[in-house]
């Protein structure tokens, strides 16, 4: 069952025609599924990268995109969902009305080599984005496409330089944000970010150790996993609740929502809220706090 956002420019199946006016390459790697519609070998990351290009040019006016090799290729409808929640809750606070426009400024913390969130939040909505990532050859990468697509003016990058770090070094004094965004690394380990791709080609009916969708170390995996990361968030915001308004981030595994919870109410948040977010299988959540 899909619960895309009803905003979601991808609720339905790819048209591959338009795809192909953008990314004519594309059909090479298209077949027709078994229910007689077609579709590409997402175990393959050549093709996924193409999707994600021929997307991004069609939907969002994005006309150059690329990631290095064995970097993260992220789905771009589940991505969009996340875009169109934050939106829902910046409404929130704004009579009910989605704030547009370069001035709603929204950080994005492992912005990493796609700038998907980025390049997808100035699209719907005019935002301007600051993205920050620990990884210099992904904000380079980013950068590369954020000058070629002249989106110089509305999204800028900034490298932390301390990974235990989440806001500290890159959110600048007397800077606002409207609202933070975040798709942390939800492995404990490589060896278990491993597994979980074994299992995915599994699924796939292939035998292969490569990611179809790619990914580094840091973008797949931190000490402690998700909990870890987004607790170091949860403890490190209360010293930025002057600087950003609405601190969000997604959370894979929901087992790990109570203990999210206990720390937030340990630090005095308030308006916690919870929005679920399916696309087929694959579900997540993104958890909202202010104070």
């Amino acid at each position: 069952m899909s619960l895309f956002h009803p905003r979601n420019r991808h609720t339905g199946s790819y048209d591959f025609e338009r795809l192909y006016a953008a990314r004519p390459e594309l059909k090479q790697y298209t077949r027709l599924n078994p229910a007689g519609h077609y579709t590409i070998d997402f175990a393959n990351p050549t093709a996924v990268k193409l999707l994600n290009a021929a997307i991004l040019a069609t939907d969002y006016g994005v006309t150059f995109w690329d990631i290095p090799d064995n970097y993260l290729c992220p789905p771009i409808p589940g991505r969009a969902d996340y875009i169109h929640v934050v939106a829902d809750l910046l409404a929130a606070s704004h009579q009910g009305t989605i704030p547009t426009g370069p001035a709603i400024r929204i950080l994005d913390i492992g912005v990493g080599a796609n700038t998907i969130y980025p390049l997808l939040g100035q699209a719907e909505y005019q935002w301007s984005f600051v993205g920050v990532d620990i990884d210099k050859k992904a904000i380079a990468a980013a950068q590369k496409t954020i000058n070629d697509n002249h989106l110089q003016d509305k999204i800028q990058l900034r490298h932390q330089p301390n990974p235990q770090h989440i806001f500290q070094q890159v959110v600048l004094p007397e800077e606002r944000f409207a609202l933070s965004m975040c798709n942390p690394p939800f492995f404990n380990s490589a060896e278990q970010a491993k597994q979980q791709n074994h299992r995915k080609w599994k699924g796939l009916g292939k035998q292969n150790t490569q990611r179809n969708f790619g990914g580094q170390s840091n973008e797949l995996w931190c000490e402690g996993g998700e909990l870890a990361f987004i607790s170091r968030m949860i403890q490190q915001s209360t010293h930025f609740k002057q600087q950003i308004a609405c601190f969000t981030t997604l959370v894979s595994r929901e087992s790990i929502l109570p203990a999210l919870y206990k720390q937030l109410k340990a630090v005095h948040a308030r308006d916690v809220q919870t929005v679920e977010m399916a696309q087929g299988q694959k579900k997540s959540r993104c958890i909202a706090w202010r104070f």
